[in-house]
């Protein structure tokens, strides 16, 4: 399994979404697409990144960024997380791993599925990997700070 890396694109993957329909992928690419990979729903530190995405979830819509959070939990279960913490962006259910395989998510200690954080622009390029499995927060951190490098830069102020 080859890990992609800033630059590559994004792979072309259809997972299930919380509606038990399929959601490609590449169809999300009217925006900014910030892809979480988290090990499991209602664990302690995936609670947190989901909830502190949540709570981000206005600033990375003004960034012009969607945020879809990746596991391998079935649909059911992504539907309680969701709605037990009120989240209001995308969760897809990955169990047979598809999505992992193809960007090359690597396992902690080799069993642990990892906790990794895409950045893609809207041409489906890769401009951010941050992998830190036990640094929930941080993922949250470094994804707004790679969205306001890609902002479109505000009109400049007339002179005066």
């Amino acid at each position: 399994m080859t890990a992609l890396t800033v630059g590559d694109r994004l792979p072309d993957i259809s997972l299930t979404g919380l509606d038990g329909q399929p959601v490609r992928l590449h169809d999300l690419l009217d925006s900014h697409l910030v892809l979480f990979f988290y090990p499991k729903d209602d664990t302690p530190g995936c609670t947190q990144e989901a909830c502190s995405f949540r709570d981000m979830y206005d600033i990375f819509l003004r960034l012009g960024a969607r945020v879809v959070g990746i596991s391998a939990d079935s649909v059911e279960s992504h539907r309680r997380f969701s709605e037990r913490h009120g989240l209001p962006f995308l969760l897809l259910s990955d169990p047979e791993h598809l999505a992992r395989r193809a960007l090359g998510v690597p396992n902690t200690l080799g069993f642990i599925p990892g906790r990794v954080t895409y950045v893609i622009d809207r041409d489906g390029v890769i401009r951010q990997v941050f992998n830190a499995q036990f640094h929930p927060q941080a993922h949250i951190d470094q994804a707004l700070r790679i969205l306001q490098s890609l902002a479109e830069p505000a009109e400049p102020l007339p002179d005066v």
